[in-house]
């Protein structure tokens, strides 16, 4: 076990912006920060940093809690992996019981799997620098692209040996056992029961998650052979889906937040050579199709990608159909192409890091006028291919979701094409209305058709809420004055001391905020208040998720209405009397309705068994229950049936 020193070392040194920041872009918001939440697909920003408190909360999934919890739902970390990960953040030493020594064998899978792949990848890396194997080819092939020692450090650059079972032999030889080994695809299991490495003879790329834990490898091949593919990568894993991962990010991800874009490239090499050209802000989608997974990673630190395109037609084609997809995950695009057969590992190299770089600042163009440039070649002497290279720029534009944005690409358009604006908005209102359309008949199709209609009867029907859901808003809004205001003066008293006083005889339902209510009455019982971050520091997940829901507002009242419109809006302080005691009548007022809804229960049981003694008990507590109901309704001014 991680000792208490250290954790509370880690607390003291954390700020929970400085944790968050790494992998969300935050936007200043008031006294907080908000930016799109890591968890969910959003296009307006619901997730919310707040540093006075420590604590996050993302209102589009429901998450919440302190840095330690965030790690924990981003990595899918367990809370000693946490521990571990925000203490290397920090440079903080770890100090262990060692009476409670948890071995390699005792590690869950998923670290286990982490474990596996940062002894990988420090076995690739020894064997590039410290075999003569490693540094004749491999090194030598690195020092030929130009990456410098700096380089090669920085992206964990290795080797494999040219030999079937160098790397799992050494692997079994450190403790790891075969089956782990299999299950990171870094050794193949052959149907004869016997395995072989999957890498040989190749120079090694780590691919790193957004935390920087190695989680996947990709392999260059370095010879002629025509039977073998040039790159091969690793297989899908527990802890690596290709289509969640951008080559680089973990890298780039601090330059793409400074520039505000991020440059979107196709290999390991082209990441690298920017790199070394001092572009640091670029990313790779390792040769795969770009997925939406993708896109949205890059749209948590900017809106904003340049996707470069190699010289070569083919390549071309094939990265149009990218653009289309970041355009309709609502990003900004533009386009640089380098000059044919040239690509950016290539052209950096020829022109240097000054050449290279006012390269791209002088070529990137936005992508109506690449595309319609592209078109215009094409469609040279051509108005059939003209009309349709027009109609395909106009679909691209639809796939806008900003109305604004496609209103301002279309008067480009027209512009540039030398076509009427209005044709132009024709055939884009067309293309829209069959995307609706098309999307309408799949909502359809998707609809569950087995599931009853509604009877005609039930339609208008009133609804009634349910007395149970009732009193858990009612002990939400307890738990949350609580939290937010337990020391503050209410009718003579501290608003905890006043709400356990007029709460004595009152059982929460709800495990969550019965825990913390039962917490603030034994504290007043010692008189020894506690505060929300009490809550926070403990281990309990589900309770820090509803104390960071329950102190973080998502929204203020802007001062200009007080300042510049003298619209006065009073604060929930300055009228805390009020609410306090409307809350402590509306949870009794509830309270008392879920009593009167059970009591009818054990009125019609006692009618069917003809138990006229128990009757004649429960239609006077009926009685007792109405009386008590009419009562609280009347002090809180609620019109109730009779």
């Amino acid at each position: 076990m991680i000792s208490r020193e250290t954790i509370d070392e880690i607390k003291n040194r954390l700020d929970i912006y400085d944790v968050v920041s790494d992998f969300v872009s935050l936007k200043k918001s008031g006294q907080n920060y908000k930016g799109l939440s890591p968890f969910n697909n959003e296009k307006t920003p619901s997730f919310f940093v707040v540093p006075a408190k420590g604590i996050f909360k993302d209102f589009s999934s429901g998450k919440g809690g302190d840095a330690f919890t965030f790690v924990m739902e981003h990595e899918k970390l367990s809370y000693t992996e946490a521990i571990r990960y925000l203490a290397k953040k920090y440079g903080i030493e770890i100090k262990e019981d060692h009476r409670s020594f948890e071995t390699q064998e005792q590690q869950s899978e998923r670290d286990s799997l982490y474990i596996f792949m940062n002894f990988a990848k420090e076995f690739y890396q020894n064997k590039l620098l410290h075999t003569d194997e490693g540094r004749s080819i491999g090194l030598s092939y690195f020092r030929e692209r130009g990456f410098n020692d700096r380089t090669i450090e920085k992206f964990e650059l290795g080797y494999a040996l040219d030999g079937w079972e160098n790397f799992s032999k050494e692997a079994i030889a450190k403790g790891y056992n075969q089956t782990l080994l299999e299950k990171t695809g870094l050794v193949v299991k052959k149907e004869d029961g016997s395995s072989y490495d999957r890498f040989r003879g190749r120079v090694i790329f780590p691919v790193h998650g957004l935390a920087g834990k190695v989680v996947a490898f990709g392999a260059r091949m370095l010879g002629k052979d025509k039977n073998q593919p040039k790159y091969i990568n690793s297989p899908e894993t527990d802890i690596y889906h290709k289509s969640d991962v951008l080559y680089g990010l973990y890298q780039a991800k601090n330059a793409i937040r400074q520039h505000d874009v991020c440059y979107l490239v196709e290999g390991y090499t082209d990441v690298i050579s920017m790199h070394q050209a001092d572009v640091e802000n670029v990313v790779a989608s390792s040769g795969t199709a770009l997925t939406e997974n993708q896109i949205k990673l890059i749209c948590r630190f900017t809106e904003n990608i340049t996707v470069l395109f190699d010289g070569d037609t083919a390549g071309i084609k094939a990265a149009l159909r990218g653009i289309d997809m970041i355009l309709r995950g609502g990003l900004n695009v533009r386009v640089l192409l380098f000059p044919d057969g040239e690509d950016p590992d290539s052209f950096s190299r020829k022109v240097g890091t000054a050449g290279f770089q006012k390269y791209l600042k002088e070529h990137t163009q936005d992508f109506v006028s690449f595309k319609a440039g592209l078109y215009a070649k094409e469609a040279a002497g051509d108005p059939l291919r003209k009309a349709e290279s027009i109609k395909e720029i106009v679909s691209s534009i639809a796939l806008i979701p900003d109305p604004i944005k496609r209103s301002v690409y279309i008067q480009e358009t027209s512009t540039l094409l030398k076509i009427s604006e209005q044709v132009l908005l024709a055939e884009l209102n067309k293309v829209l209305i069959q995307e609706r359309r098309k999307n309408e008949k799949e909502k359809l199709r998707a609809q569950d058709v087995s599931e009853p209609l509604v009877p005609i009867e039930d339609i208008g029907s009133p609804f009634k809420a349910d007395p149970l859901s009732q009193i858990y808003y009612q002990e939400q809004e307890t738990i949350r004055l609580l939290l937010n205001y337990a020391d503050q003066d209410v009718e003579g008293y501290k608003l905890a001391d006043f709400i356990v006083h007029e709460l004595d005889d009152v059982e929460f339902t709800n495990e969550v905020f019965k825990e913390i209510y039962v917490q603030f009455k034994s504290a007043a019982g010692r008189q020894q208040p506690i505060t929300s971050q009490f809550f926070l520091n403990q281990e309990n997940d589900a309770l820090k998720a509803a104390v960071s829901n329950l102190i973080t507002t998502r929204y203020d009242i802007s001062p200009h209405w007080k300042d510049k419109y003298h619209i006065f809006v009073p604060q929930e302080k300055d009228v805390l009397n009020e609410m306090a005691l409307a809350n402590v009548l509306r949870l009794k007022f509830r309270i008392v309705q879920k009593m009167m809804e059970d009591n009818l229960q054990q009125i019609k049981q006692a009618e069917e068994a003809g138990n006229w003694e128990l009757l004649e008990r429960t239609l006077e507590t009926q009685t007792g229950l109405k009386k008590a109901e009419s009562e609280l309704a009347g002090s809180l001014g609620i019109v109730i049936a009779k």
